[in-house]
């Protein structure tokens, strides 16, 4: 059973980072793209960044520069870097791998940025 597993969430200040990673059971190969998305209280879960079995990444606007996603196929683990986040920026954030047939979702990780 594939499994897509988040950690690196938590409280931060505005202006700070942090690193979420989303560890794949099995090979990562299997995914492509893979992503984070993120869904605050009330509103719809949008895209946050996703990036192909090549490597080339995609980014929300809201996003762009501060942000930067990556993957370490030997680990089976995608990363997002977070910095100067935002109090906009607060909401659950989960792991998606996109299979041939379906779509595959973390559990969610909490990322609450103080003001």
């Amino acid at each position: 059973q594939v499994q897509l597993v988040e950690s690196g969430g938590g409280l931060v200040q505005a202006g700070g980072s942090l690193r979420l990673s989303c560890a794949v059971s099995g090979s990562i190969g299997r995914f492509n793209p893979m992503g984070w998305y993120r869904q605050a209280p009330g509103k719809q879960r949008e895209m946050v960044a996703t990036i192909t079995s090549r490597g080339a990444g995609n980014y929300a606007s809201s996003v762009q520069g501060r942000f930067t996603i990556s993957r370490d196929s030997a680990k089976n683990t995608v990363y997002l870097q977070m910095n100067r986040l935002k109090p906009e920026d607060t909401a659950v954030y989960y792991c998606n791998g996109r299979g041939a047939w379906s779509d595959y979702w973390g559990q969610g990780t909490q990322v609450t940025v103080s003001s």
